[in-house]
């Protein structure tokens, strides 16, 4: 059978892009559409421009730093419509950049939505059909809000990156990754900041005693933080949005942003159509090599809900194109992922947390909370926390923590070592570079605690 594509891919984000750019300079032939921009969530409404946010937020707490250092720094107010214009046109250029660079490889590209029609068939919204040997589902996720009376008012991560101007009074609702930093954010920001989570500590599926530690540095950094607490209903009042919440609190915020999660974005693609099997949460099942149960169609990045982040749906893309155009089948290895919390200060962390690690083996944990020099110095109270879980028969490390200034920096390096499997005996051989806080992950010679 004759196809128009060797392969077409819809969603124009990391995973998508790395795939049909490496798939076209193999020679395929490749079509991709996206029906808002080119780059995704990551690029145009999640990290990329959450990460510049988080840059400019930190300059506030700098600035009282140096003053106590010594400078003479007068605290301003921070614009936020100039930092937004700027914001825009970072964004764009990115952008851009992903258009060039997939058009480059030959791929030709569609602005437009495509839905699957059959296993090898396609429709964009204009009306016109493709056939194409292989299809390729990349279209990401997106927010989820939760049923509850006057939702119609709230944010979610997409609106915030489009505001025209910063709330005086904000409320974040949630506890994992993205509602911390927008708390952090907005409140470096100056805006008088509130979070919410209904769950009993934020950050869930995170190591116990960084969540806790992460919590008790927000709380100290001005943030009302209220945990086992969740709306009941929202509505418009006197220019605000009053709020109720289920512990009977009653509140009035300039903007309420929802931060619970994230879902799969496979609403009306045709999926089912084209015999497609989804998961429990609407996800898109495929095996170790991101094959569906339709051997045409595959998918990867957020989408099938497996670890979603951006440089596991690059690496997934990736590894699609070895198996699928290389003839060189590449499995992704999900078991130790780097991630960091965009907090302030940061959370890094790498394999296992306490908790996953003791239910499985005997372990020994060695932890340090401390205040480093830079603080020290000037009596602020704030204290970095440095922590490895260590396997007592291999002694390999299974797990590191680190609650810091800096902590994403740090943690990819750490990763390196752990991904090659190394153990406690190989840190403390590693001379310390001092003076540094980063060394005590080096010099902590006595476990805590074992379990």
């Amino acid at each position: 059978m004759s196809f128009d594509y060797d392969l077409f891919v819809i969603g124009g984000g990391s995973g998508g892009v790395r795939a049909g750019r490496l798939a076209a300079e193999a020679g395929a032939r490749v079509a991709l559409a996206e029906e808002y921009r080119m780059g995704g969530t990551c690029v145009i409404r999640g990290c990329v421009p959450k990460k510049l946010m988080v840059f400019a937020s930190g300059y506030a707490s700098a600035m009282r730093e140096a003053q106590a250092y010594g400078w003479d720094v007068r605290m301003g107010r921070f614009d936020w419509p100039s930092f937004r214009k700027r914001l825009h046109a970072e964004l764009d250029r990115l952008e851009g950049i992903y258009r060039t660079n997939l058009g480059r490889a030959g791929a030709e590209i569609f602005e437009q939505r495509a839905v699957l029609t059959g296993p090898n068939s396609v429709q964009l919204a204009d009306g016109r059909t493709f056939t194409a040997r292989y299809i390729l589902v990349a279209t990401g996720g997106q927010p989820y809000v939760p049923e509850v009376p006057g939702k119609e008012l709230v944010w979610t991560s997409n609106e915030v990156f489009l505001m025209e101007e910063l709330p005086k009074r904000a409320l974040i609702v949630g506890g994992g990754y993205i509602a911390c930093e927008f708390s952090c954010i907005f409140n470096c920001f100056g805006v008088e900041t509130t979070q919410y989570y209904r769950g009993a500590q934020i950050l869930r599926g995170f190591d116990d005693e960084s969540r806790g530690h992460v919590a008790e540095l927000i709380k100290g950094r001005g943030i009302d933080l209220h945990v086992g607490t969740d709306i009941e209903r929202l509505e418009r009042r006197d220019g605000g949005i009053w709020v109720k919440a289920t512990d009977g609190r009653e509140a009035t915020f300039d903007a309420v942003i929802y931060a619970t999660g994230r879902k799969p974005n496979t609403e009306g693609l045709g999926l089912e159509k084209a015999g497609v099997e989804l998961g429990r949460w609407k996800e898109i099942v495929v095996d170790e090599y991101s094959r569906t149960n339709v051997p045409s169609i595959y998918a990867v990045g957020d989408v099938t809900n497996r670890v979603n982040l951006t440089p596991v749906a690059i690496r997934e893309g990736a590894a699609f194109v070895e198996t699928v155009f290389k003839d060189n089948p590449t499995k992704v290895e999900r078991d130790l992922v780097p991630s960091a919390v965009f907090t302030q200060p940061e959370y890094g962390s790498i394999g296992m947390t306490e908790e996953e690690a003791r239910d499985e083996r005997p372990i020994e944990v060695y932890c340090a909370a401390f205040r480093p020099m830079q603080n020290s110095f000037i009596d602020k109270d704030e204290r970095v926390l440095f922590k490895l879980i260590v396997c007592t028969e291999t002694r390999r490390i299974l797990g590191c923590h680190i609650i810091a200034p800096n902590a994403g920096e740090l943690i990819q390096m750490v990763a390196v070592a752990i991904r090659m499997g190394a153990t406690k005996e190989d840190f403390d051989r590693t001379i310390a570079v001092h003076p540094t806080m980063s060394e005590e992950i080096v010099l902590m010679k006595t476990p805590t605690r074992t379990a």
